[in-house]
């Protein structure tokens, strides 16, 4: 099949950047660029990167973008290809393994003495350390401080003293707390919340984690004491459920603002401590366990930064300089400063030395974390069953389809079995070998131009552009490899459930390719791989009708070739492309 990718004063596949302001006065000497993925956060990192410029003006920065639908999934696909950036940026560290065999061991630099024992002895690979968080999200429950201290209420310290309290909160009118379940990975955290509060963050938890994933424990027998402090939750009224299922935000403002409740369990950072309609404080208290020792919060890295192995083989001498240099100034004070504002009060810095006003929001789980008494969210490992026992907690919760603990821990058992017992069945496709990111285009070109009955299909590829993330076009290729529904997910879009069929002529076709898509309105387009039927050329006076990704071109354009929007979802067009397949190719599987 031909494809042309037309471009227009547009880069290959990423921007050089150069960092211009730590080299001395007059150094001229130019170094390799450092590749740094964007993974769809640019924005959020760009405070530290004008710090970055200011404070080593002679590193050199190489941005790749990425905007596609799961920038997680795309970085553990790139560590598999060994395809990685000089600077990995990923959300979880999702195969411990892989990260020891890719990525550069930090144990030795002295950025990681700064960092609380605690948070090496989770992140810690046998022995060595290979990704640090970036400061962490604190998470746990919710309060109205104000009317708390208005009542003469006091945080309780153990289960007893909750259940206490919440009586009296019932006796005054007032709902105890809400929990939100609109989506599923919220009772999820709450029920796997709670068994830290006793054995799951234990030796034999652990143990028992690792072998429930592999199929050689199971949850009966174990989690019967988890659930039965679930319920006790249930009964005092701490997990009250909305009626509307609305999203956490708005339970806080609600709840909490409206002083219908008094506590809200959520997993959702804040932007506010003070409630603006009110006056009233915000507060945060840790998951209660039965006696209270170990009352815990939870936390989630914003993302978690490695280095490239490759950077300490020869000749990489000065890149691998460069790139410690980078995480020094990264976990250093001011460069933790650069991800925290007053709109992130949830937000912690990593050092252990880092100091937090008295009052702070998440003072008390700092403390906690400085304790020991503070965990990751658990989500590695669990990602195809997480939903469904979601759902399964959540209409527990809302007190639906007779749902109750020994029913959870039942389908907690099956729904494991089920996927190991289905291990194989969720590929439906094989890579034979790498894509490049026009071949990924060329392929979801295909797979979208099948789907519509279109003659051709445009597809707009993404480029780093400064200020500039594509969520409309390819940015994530496609590697060798067994296919699932997560690989799928990498390389398409974030945007999804549309898409558009536009009426033009052949030479109207070509010159809307050569154009390209100006995204921005920035005279800067991204640049459009023309996908055709057969691979033959369009004729130019010929009328033709060509699909296009959710909100892959201008409005003008819309309007001038009557695009017509439909319903449809490209992550599905190319499953069920590739299942037809089979096998894909860079060179192969034409449409015809």
């Amino acid at each position: 099949m031909t494809i042309r990718l037309l471009r227009r004063l547009l880069p290959l596949a990423a921007v050089l950047l150069v960092l211009t302001a730590c080299a001395p006065a007059g150094q001229t000497e130019e170094t390799d660029a450092l590749t740094w993925g964007t993974g769809g956060n640019y924005a959020r990192h760009k405070p530290f990167l004008d710090l970055l410029s200011q404070t080593c003006p002679d590193i050199e920065l190489e941005f790749i973008s990425y905007a596609g639908g799961n920038a997680t999934g795309y970085s553990w696909a790139q560590m598999r290809a060994d395809d990685i950036p000089d600077i990995f940026i990923s959300s979880q560290i999702l195969d411990k393994t892989l990260a020891e065999e890719r990525l550069a061991d930090l144990s030795g630099y002295g950025f990681v003495n700064d960092f609380s024992t605690a948070i090496l002895d989770q992140v810690a690979i046998d022995g060595g350390i290979y990704l640090l968080p970036v400061n962490n999200t604190m998470y746990g429950i919710y309060y109205n401080k104000t009317l708390m201290e208005e009542k003469g209420w006091e945080v309780p310290a153990n289960l007893a003293e909750l259940e206490a309290l919440c009586a009296e909160i019932r006796a005054e009118g007032l709902i105890p707390g809400v929990v939100g379940t609109m989506l599923t990975g919220g009772p999820f955290s709450t029920v796997f919340n709670l068994a830290k509060t006793s054995w799951l963050t234990t030796p034999e938890g652990i143990n028992w984690e690792r072998d429930f994933l592999s199929g050689t424990a199971r949850a009966e027998g174990m989690w019967e004491g988890t659930m039965e402090l679930v319920q006790r939750y249930i009964d005092m009224g701490m997990f009250t459920t909305d009626p509307d299922d609305r999203v956490n935000v708005e339970l806080i403002q609600d709840y909490l603002g409206g002083r219908k409740a008094v506590f809200c369990t959520v997993v959702q950072p804040v932007s506010f401590t003070v409630f603006p309609d009110t006056g009233d404080e915000l507060g945060l208290m840790p998951y209660i366990g039965e006696d209270g020792s170990k009352n815990v919060y939870m936390y989630s890295p914003f993302c978690y930064f490695g280095i490239s192995r490759r950077l300490t083989e020869p000749g990489n001498e000065k890149k691998l300089e460069d790139a410690v240099r980078i995480l020094t100034l990264l976990f250093s004070q001011e460069g933790q400063d650069a991800f925290i504002t007053e709109q992130t009060p949830c937000v912690m810095s990593v050092l252990d030395g880092a100091a937090l006003p008295e009052d702070a929001l998440i003072g008390d789980a700092q403390r906690a974390l400085r304790e020991g008494r503070a965990f990751p969210m658990t989500y590695a490992g669990w990602e195809n069953v997480l939903a469904d026992m979601g759902q399964a907690y959540k209409e527990w919760f809302r007190g639906e389809n007779g749902a109750d603990g020994p029913q959870c821990i039942a389908r907690m058992d099956a729904l494991q079995q089920s996927v190991l017992s289905r291990s194989e069945e969720v590929y439906f496709s094989q890579s034979a070998a790498d894509f490049t990111l026009e071949e990924t285009a060329e392929l979801v070109g295909r797979a979208l131009g099948s789907a519509a009955g279109a003659d051709a299909a445009m597809i707009v590829l993404g480029a780093f552009h400064d200020g500039v993330e594509l969520p409309a076009g390819i940015t994530g290729k496609l590697y060798a490899g067994r296919i699932n529904a997560e690989i799928v997910s990498t390389v398409t879009p974030n945007y999804n459930g549309e898409y558009a069929v536009l009426t033009m002529t052949g030479a109207e076709a070509k010159a809307l390719a050569q154009a390209g898509f100006d995204f921005a309105g920035d005279g800067n387009p991204f640049p459009y791989v023309l996908v055709t039927r057969g691979g033959g050329e369009l004729e130019d006076g010929g009328i033709c009708r060509v699909a296009f990704l959710m909100k892959s071109y201008t409005e003008e354009t819309g309007a001038a070739y009557g695009a017509q929007v439909e319903k449809g979802s490209i992550r599905t067009f190319l499953r069920e492309w590739l299942e037809e397949q089979g096998t894909v190719s860079p060179d192969g599987n034409p449409w015809r």
